[in-house]
């Protein structure tokens, strides 16, 4: 999933404590007293922007951790771009998604796969059939079906939903062409011959189908909600229904969420907790090391500048490996400079990874990117990349100038314009983005502008091939290599630079088509070692995460595959103390 707002009014039942302390007798008495000093126009625009404050989230009395109401507080760092399942490509969305819908099936506490709405499932070479729970209910109480997640995937599918994960449902008879509008959405392999019964037909023997379904695309969505919204499904707290462990209840977007405990979750029993309040939504790393410390968050990220401030307050800190991948992704459209092999394999001989994550970005738990194919990723007996080793890179500064010098000749340049590098406007992306220009522009005297983006512009033009690199992330969607494998294959509309290679594309499907688990990671060993030769992308690091947890919450779970942070396990111990 990319690691990687849109903006629109709150529920008109958000309210907080501030809005219903707010009387009409007191705003009567707010209007008299500035009745004097401010007019016509002014005295409306400041009572609506007072009204504006008292309905918006009062983070000033989030709680870490309360007892007495059975919720915690919790910060993201970005605000969710969209909730509709259909179309979510990031991981702040994936996070607040796996609170509030489930699918078919789910990643258990100790990452297996298990039932979800589904109790039972079977997998043979041509059908998928899943059985669906009698107690599965919407949040409103209606019962899940199978129809629901019909219309969700061939929703997914249609061309007008413009949904970059729709490949994932190719894997489903007809799935493609559906996509691409050749065939109508009824002609899907899917079917239901009763409302708790649903068979998939596939397109294909598919050794890991089941492993798929837990990510958001799969979710179900009710039709006659979805289209009661008019297009807007997914744009607020009220715009939602939920199948999952909790319920949105308020979004002031920018500001702050609240999940309250579904109680029409069919498992409702293993949820501990009534309330998860998001109170801030900030990327200041030191803001959310204050919010923790001053006991309003249960949880806090902590990077190489407050280290030292966390073991000084004497927290207990934990380490975990998320299983993503950032890396630069070059834009290979005709257009763009990057297009150009001997421009990109320049790149590729002079920027050092290593001292990247030891030297400049120096947090802990990061390794060098060496592969497409991060460490943890399984191959048939032993990790993928024990069995198949990335090819070695040998930095050469004076072969990386005559790779450049014949760039410029094939491109019919005088001199090099500026390149453009898109990255986000995060602390950790302003260090590693300086870093590469600095390091470019040293040792091949190229120009690096740097362009700058908050979270949902860096998504549009990502999306629109408005970069020449790309600094990128990539999480996994399911646990199998294919879902780092097929990033590049020309199909794949995550593949922002747009990369195009017969052989890469050749490879991806023979993973996808067998069922044989050695012929597959043949495949992956043989992926990697295109997409080095081609440069299409420059693995940087693979990330760790650092943090700490109020010492009252228990049952936190960190994934590297479905929602991390992941709170439905979660409670509160009092036994355990305060911080």
């Amino acid at each position: 999933m990319s690691i990687a707002e849109p903006h629109s009014e709150s529920s008109s039942n958000d309210h907080s404590s501030a809005a219903s302390a707010l009387s009409s007798a007191a705003l009567r008495q707010l209007f008299i007293y500035f009745g004097a000093a401010i007019a016509g126009c002014t005295l409306l625009m400041f009572a609506l922007h007072y009204l504006a404050s008292a309905f918006s989230s009062d983070s000033t009395t989030a709680i870490a951790v309360d007892p007495e109401n059975n919720s915690i507080s919790i910060y993201l760092k970005e605000e969710p771009p969209s909730l509709n399942s259909t179309v979510t490509t990031d991981s702040v969305s994936a996070m607040v998604l796996n609170h509030v819908m489930e699918g078919l099936l789910r990643m258990s506490v100790d990452d297996k796969l298990e039932a979800g709405i589904a109790e039972r499932w079977e997998v043979t070479p041509t059908h998928a059939t899943f059985w669906l729970r009698d107690n599965a209910l919407w949040s409103d109480g209606q019962p899940i079906t199978a129809a629901d997640f019909i219309f969700s995937w061939t929703t997914a599918l249609r061309p007008e939903t413009a949904s970059e994960y729709a490949f994932l449902l190719y894997s489903i008879k007809n799935g493609r062409a559906v996509n691409e509008g050749t065939m109508p959405a009824e002609a899907l392999g899917v079917s239901a011959p009763d409302p708790h019964t649903l068979v998939v037909e596939l397109e294909q023997p598919m050794a890991f189908f089941d492993k798929t379904v837990v990510f958001p695309t799969f979710f179900p969505i009710r039709e006659d909600f979805y289209n009661a919204t008019n297009g807007r499904f997914g744009a607020d707290a009220h715009e939602l229904l939920f199948s999952g462990p909790f319920k949105l209840t308020s979004w002031v977007h920018g500001s702050s969420l609240l999940f309250e405990k579904n109680p029409n979750y069919w498992d409702k029993e293993r949820i501990k907790l009534d309330q998860i309040n998001v109170a801030y939504i900030t990327q200041d790393a030191n803001a959310a090391i204050n919010f923790f410390k001053d006991g309003k968050v249960a949880f806090t990220t902590l990077g190489a500048e407050n280290l030292i401030e966390a073991q000084r307050q004497g927290w207990p800190i934990k380490r975990n490996q998320d299983g993503t991948l950032f890396f630069l992704e070059f834009n290979h459209r005709d257009e763009r400079l990057t297009r150009n092999w001997n421009l990109r394999r320049a790149m590729q001989l002079v920027l050092d990874m290593d001292e990247l994550v030891y030297k400049v970005t120096k947090l802990p738990g990061f390794k060098p990117g060496v592969s497409i194919f991060p460490e943890w990723l399984m191959g048939t007996n032993a990790p993928l990349r024990e069995e198949y080793p990335p090819p070695q890179l040998r930095l050469d500064t004076a072969k990386a100038r005559e790779h450049l010098a014949l760039a410029k000749e094939e491109l019919g340049l005088d001199e090099w314009p500026p390149i453009v590098l898109l990255t986000s406007d995060s602390p950790v992306s302003n260090i590693q983005s300086e870093w590469v220009q600095e390091a470019l522009k040293s040792k091949l005297g190229l120009t690096i502008k740097i362009d700058k983006q908050i979270f949902k512009q860096r998504l549009a033009k990502m999306t629109a091939g408005e970069f020449d690199i790309l600094l990128a992330g990539w999480g996994p969607d399911y646990n199998d290599p294919l879902t780092f494998g097929d990033l590049f294959a020309s199909w794949n509309l995550n593949n922002r630079g747009r990369y195009m290679s017969d052989e890469n594309d050749r490879l991806v499907r023979e993973a996808q088509g067998s069922t044989d688990t050695k012929t597959r990671m043949d495949a992956f060993g043989k992926i990697q070692h295109v997409l080095f030769d081609d440069v299409a992308l420059l693995p940087m690091f693979e990330r760790g995460v650092t943090y700490a947890v109020h010492p009252q919450l228990k049952g936190l779970k960190r994934r590297v595959i479905g929602a991390d942070t992941d709170y439905t396990n979660a409670y509160i111990d009092t036994s355990a103390g305060g911080q």
